[in-house]
């Protein structure tokens, strides 16, 4: 774990990285994920990889929560919004990573449903999502 806020000011930790920490995939991811504001400029180092994405600072804050990992304060999306990453970007991510992070949300004992369908409608994914519960559930 890094520093993020030092190496990527104002970045929230998205996507495999988010999964990761939430337990949602087993594998290790092979750059930090990282959430920035759209237009903001960055200077990345080379070491480790940073994979930056863009947003509009109108979601970006969505969903963020302050976690210790390995002794850093990282800002990390919340499961719920993490999930709703996976649907979002199933085609780039692919079907099966997308499907596993869906399955292994629906397992924790803590889901909250009603705060990921909200998530799902602020980014405009809710019908898709509802399609992956009404098979999963």
């Amino acid at each position: 774990m890094i520093d993020l806020e030092v190496v990527v000011p104002d970045g929230i930790l998205c996507l495999f990285s988010a999964w990761n920490i939430h337990g949602l995939t087993t594998s290790l991811p092979q750059a930090y994920h990282v959430a920035i504001k759209r237009g903001k400029k960055i200077r990345l180092p080379e070491y480790p990889p940073i994979a930056l994405h863009f947003l509009a600072e109108s979601i970006l804050e969505l969903g963020t929560e302050e976690k210790v990992v390995s002794n850093y304060e990282i800002k990390v999306y919340n499961v719920e919004l993490s999930v709703c990453d996976a649907i979002k970007f199933r085609n780039k991510i692919g079907i099966d990573v997308c499907s596993k992070v869906v399955n292994n949300y629906l397992a924790l004992p803590n889901r909250d449903l009603t705060l990921l369908m909200d998530n799902a409608n602020k980014l405009r994914i809710a019908k898709t999502l509802e399609k992956y519960l009404e098979i999963k559930l």
